[in-house]
């Protein structure tokens, strides 16, 4: 199949890359979308901008589209612009849903309407084993925001390890915190992951604090090469 891939950066938009390559899929683009709005209900906000460091380091072409975030409206954006793609060939549409039906559903629909096949490879996966395959698989996952009681400003930038899957164990047993982050206590980057040609690394970053929530501002990267040691063998 064509596939396109709802994508931002963090590690379920990235696992679904993940899976449409172990499913043979040819992806056309990654489908990036950049709500003006910060409490968007569809789309993820922060560190949207290092998609293009992401689609760079994969070598697949990404596509940005802008919306103004408007809770349903924003949905229109996204299907003129599947409505395009399907013009050009594309039969699916990947989407790292886990557990949220808001947005499987509305994906759903549209895909629906426009007759194309919608793929959510990780619905309804056991979250505490999902953590932990994408740790297990090499992926380099940073935590971008986070906005939850029992998530203070020492996680942001975290990198997601077993360790701190362990932690966030305990969280969800203290505070009832998603350990996958479904119900919105923390948004995430993937910097480095197996299917990854170049790695992405932070030069500079600020880490904006607010009472009980914050973000990890990216403002300066680079790729770097993965270096292949059995090339000196």
């Amino acid at each position: 199949m064509k596939s396109v891939i709802l994508y931002s950066g963090g590690k379920d938009s990235t696992m679904a890359v993940y899976e449409a390559l172990n499913n043979g899929d040819e992806i056309y683009a990654l489908l990036a979308m950049h709500s003006r709005n910060n409490e968007s209900y569809m789309f993820h906000v922060p560190a949207i901008h290092m998609v293009d460091y992401c689609s760079a380091a994969m070598e697949i072409p990404s596509i940005d589209v802008l919306t103004d975030g408007i809770k349903e409206e924003e949905l229109n954006d996204l299907e003129h612009m599947l409505r395009r793609l399907k013009d050009k060939g594309v039969d699916a549409v990947y989407s790292g849903a886990l557990e949220s039906v808001y947005q499987k559903s509305r994906i759903d629909k549209i895909c629906e309407k426009l007759d194309l096949i919608s793929v959510s490879p990780l619905w309804h996966k056991d979250p505490i084993e999902y953590m932990r395959q994408i740790v297990d698989l090499g992926f380099e996952v940073i935590l971008t925001s986070v906005s939850a009681y029992g998530l203070d400003e020492k996680w942001l930038g975290k990198t997601i390890t077993h360790e701190s899957i362990d932690e966030l164990i305990q969280l969800n047993e203290k505070y009832g915190i998603h350990p996958a982050f479904e119900g919105g206590e923390a948004e995430t980057l993937v910097l480095d992951t197996p299917f990854y040609d170049r790695k992405i690394v932070i030069d500079e970053a600020d880490i904006n604090w607010h009472f009980d929530s914050g973000t990890y501002d990216i403002k300066k990267a680079h790729l770097e090469e993965k270096y292949d040691y059995s090339l000196e063998e």
